[in-house]
């Protein structure tokens, strides 16, 4: 694997939220940033649901947290079924905003995952082709998505890291991958990258385990794996939410660890909009808040 700089400095962190969907969500939302805002993360970014099913929530997330807080804000864009005059007024809708950092991707076909993607005939094909239009605009930095296990769409692992190297050979900034849990498959991964001269940072995306059960639906339509090792280490704690948050934060806290061993410095945390389980993950790793007090106590659950 041929990142380095392992240990030489601390590991460097970016969460991700999502527009919360009801008045509780987003008092949850809210505590979340004031929690995870204390471990000074380069970036935090928000999601945007395909063909802009999200783009009015996204956007007041995206306005408040440039607006009341000083953490560097991200958001996601995709081009399922917009035109490019579309695309280009949502871009300058978030230069508006503010936003200066975009996490370019196409997005799930707007019929649902699983079924067949078919771009917009006036729009963009495909996040290369959204990465070239963001660098045309100027002023943006951009991320990409990148897929160990590669994008269930794809028709084998070359042309996923071909559309990766196309991503980022039209200016991409860095990647941000799919959770994973097997750090083998990424670092075998990471080397099939770099042979195929993609130069920009990968950056492990890890996902603390809210709940299995869900993330294997999730991952099963996401194309990623879940390891048999995660049904053993969670095995008989259905009934006992408190030590199965315990695991959950040992297992992320664990696989981070590991990465950190083998050269990674950078990662991307999925919080699902909860602070307790990225909190205990970040404390197992020795990270503390940055502000003088402590964050309080709060259960796991």
């Amino acid at each position: 694997m041929t990142n380095t700089s392992a240990n030489k400095e601390p590991f460097r962190i970016s969460f991700e939220f999502f527009p919360p969907k009801s008045a509780e969500m987003e008092e949850q939302l809210w505590q979340t940033v004031d929690e995870l805002g204390l471990y000074q993360p380069d970036f935090v970014s928000v999601t945007y649901g395909a063909s802009g099913t999200t783009k009015l929530p996204t956007f007041a997330t995206v306005e408040r947290l440039i607006s009341q807080t000083n953490l560097p804000t991200a958001s996601h864009l995709t081009c399922v079924d917009a035109d490019r005059d579309e695309t280009h007024d949502v871009i300058r809708q978030l230069r508006d905003l503010g936003v200066r950092h975009i996490v370019a991707l196409r997005g799930d076909p707007s019929s649902g995952i699983g079924t067949a993607y078919v771009p917009h005939p006036h729009g963009y094909a495909n996040a290369a082709a959204l990465v070239a239009a963001l660098k045309e605009e100027g002023g943006f930095e951009i991320s990409v998505s990148a897929y160990p296990e590669k994008h269930p769409e794809s028709r084998d692992a070359a042309a996923d890291i071909d559309m990766l190297k196309r991503k980022a050979d039209a200016g991409a900034d860095r990647a941000l991958t799919q959770f994973f849990f097997d750090n083998d498959m990424f670092e075998r991964y990471l080397d099939k990258v770099v042979a195929a001269g993609v130069k920009i940072p990968v950056v492990p995306g890890i996902m603390p385990i809210q709940n299995l059960t869900q993330l294997k639906r999730f991952a099963g339509r996401c194309g990623a794996s879940i390891p048999s090792f995660l049904d053993d280490r969670f095995a008989g704690l259905d009934d006992k939410p408190e030590e199965r948050a315990e695991v959950a934060a040992d297992v992320a806290a664990e696989q981070i660890e590991d990465l950190i061993r083998r050269g990674v410095n950078e990662f991307h945390l999925y919080t699902m909009n909860r602070a307790p389980l990225v909190t205990a993950t970040l404390s197992r790793l020795g990270r503390k808040p940055a502000a003088a007090h402590q964050v309080s106590e709060r259960a796991l659950v």
